[in-house]
């Protein structure tokens, strides 16, 4: 839950602070579009390939240090060059990270731990419009705190267990005894 906020906050609150980027705006908004629709398709493709926790921690890991890193640049064009590798990796993060936790939890409490995940996204995305705008006059308040969150946050995936190739269980007790004889639990990998 905690990562879903990190991510939450830069997912909704990034696109919010493109006015304080040396950038055209409109210019800005049209390539994290394109990068927010990249990132799903990718996504798509990609999906069975890497680990869940592996491509979560480095999405997050990479999308906190492009953040930081867009804050020191000078050069207008790195700088948002910067800021779009920052949202596409957080795009990505933040549909991982739907799918992770469909992977993590069994059948009969997904919806719950779905529906909490989505709080904490949105808990997130309701900070990030108040540091969009106390960013407009310090740089490091948006994209610096953006950056420093989502590293934050991120790393806490680091106490989950993997989820890619494992059992997808029924009922809590066949999720507890995973590693047992389970009769309930589909193999879907």
């Amino acid at each position: 839950m905690v990562a879903g906020f990190g991510v939450g906050l830069a997912y909704y609150g990034m696109p919010l602070g493109l006015s304080s980027l040396p950038f055209n705006l409109y210019m800005s908004v049209a390539l994290n579009a394109l990068c927010d629709s990249l990132s799903s398709l990718i996504l798509l493709f990609v999906i069975g390939k890497p680990r869940r926790k592996v491509s979560m921690i480095g999405l997050c890991l990479f999308s906190g240090i492009c953040n930081v890193m867009s804050i020191f640049l000078r050069v207008k064009g790195l700088r948002m060059g910067f800021e779009l590798f920052s949202f596409f990796s957080n795009c990505m993060a933040f549909n991982d990270l739907l799918v992770y936790t469909m992977e993590l939890f069994p059948t009969s409490i997904r919806n719950s731990d779905l529906s909490i995940m989505q709080e904490a996204i949105l808990l997130g995305g309701l900070l990030g419009p108040v540091m969009a705008a106390v960013g407009r006059k310090n740089g490091f308040m948006s994209y610096g705190v953006f950056g420093v969150t989502i590293l934050f946050c991120g790393l806490f995936v680091v106490w989950l267990p993997e989820t890619k190739g494992t059992v997808l269980c029924d009922t809590v007790e066949d999720e507890e005894g995973k590693y047992g004889v389970n009769s309930n639990c589909v193999d879907y990998a």
